[in-house]
């Protein structure tokens, strides 16, 4: 008897194998579908034995069935509830920095100074510096 699955199908079934990348599960007597590591549970996840054993009845759903070879992709992970806060988090605006009333206005008001001390001490020859002309 060949039972239909579907893409999004909640089964419950017998956990037949575990290897490191992944759980077998019978879903009836001739199927069984292969839950990889990273659907068992949200986030990492390095043994497989301490989280189920063969014997044990899961319920998974259907995420994948290969058309040619006919392999069902199974997770528990969808499953499972995640802990997310019903409304998004508060953007925390970062505040402006302090800065003092420097840049180019300090330059403006020291440049005349500047070219007034260069004018003089070259007309005074304060540096012997000799111009060709």
């Amino acid at each position: 008897m060949k039972t239909e699955y579907k893409i999004g199908d909640i089964i419950e079934g017998q956990v037949t194998g575990i290897q490191s990348y992944g759980v077998f599960v019978s879903l009836c007597d001739d199927e069984q579908g292969l839950v990889h590591i990273s659907e068992c549970k949200h986030g990492y996840m390095t043994e497989l034995e301490g989280f189920v054993s063969i014997g044990d009845q899961v319920k998974v759903m259907i995420i994948d069935i290969d058309e040619y070879t006919k392999k069902i992709s199974l997770s528990m992970r969808v499953l499972d509830k995640l802990n997310t806060p019903p409304f998004p988090a508060r953007i925390k605006r970062r505040r402006k920095r302090y800065l003092p009333n420097i840049g180019f206005q300090t330059l403006q008001d020291k440049m005349p100074i500047w070219i007034d001390q260069a004018v003089a001490s070259i007309e005074a020859d304060e540096y012997d510096i000799k111009y060709k002309v």
